[in-house]
């Protein structure tokens, strides 16, 4: 059985962070299909189009990633691409309780999916895409 795990995020930007995250999952999972959300009441730098290209860019001639975009609960996301377990970064004990509240969640909708916290390195620990994001919208 391909054991394939799902990465969901806004990823506007796609950070150094989250690909590091994709590819220690992959130490550990055969597929990782980064999931990029799109929420109508949400303002983005990049299109839904633009993010998905991002991403696939990172990753081209990676068979065990794929990448694709959903406006729907996550969990539904993880229904459509066979995922078992999603997978989340945290950075700091903020993000933990933001994350174990969202587990939680999605643990009593669907108990079958696992979700999988993984500590960012330490490298990446202060990179977010909030302040990529504020850095790139002054350099214009």
């Amino acid at each position: 059985m391909t054991r394939i795990a799902l990465f969901p995020g806004s990823f506007d930007p796609f950070t150094d962070g989250h690909e590091a995250i994709v590819r220690r999952a992959l130490n550990v999972f055969d597929q990782v299909v980064v999931a990029i959300g799109i929420n109508s009441d949400k303002q983005y730098l990049y299109s839904p189009y633009q993010r998905k290209t991002i991403v696939q860019e990172r990753f081209k001639g990676d068979t065990r990633v794929s990448v694709v975009t959903y406006s729907d609960m996550t969990i539904e996301c993880c229904h459509r691409n066979n995922a078992t377990a999603i997978i989340r970064g945290v950075r700091n004990a903020k993000d933990l309780e933001y994350e174990q509240t969202v587990a939680a969640v999605n643990h009593k909708l669907a108990p079958e999916i696992e979700t999988f916290l993984i500590p960012a390195l330490p490298e990446h620990k202060d990179i977010s895409s909030t302040l990529i994001r504020e850095q790139l919208l002054h350099k214009k």
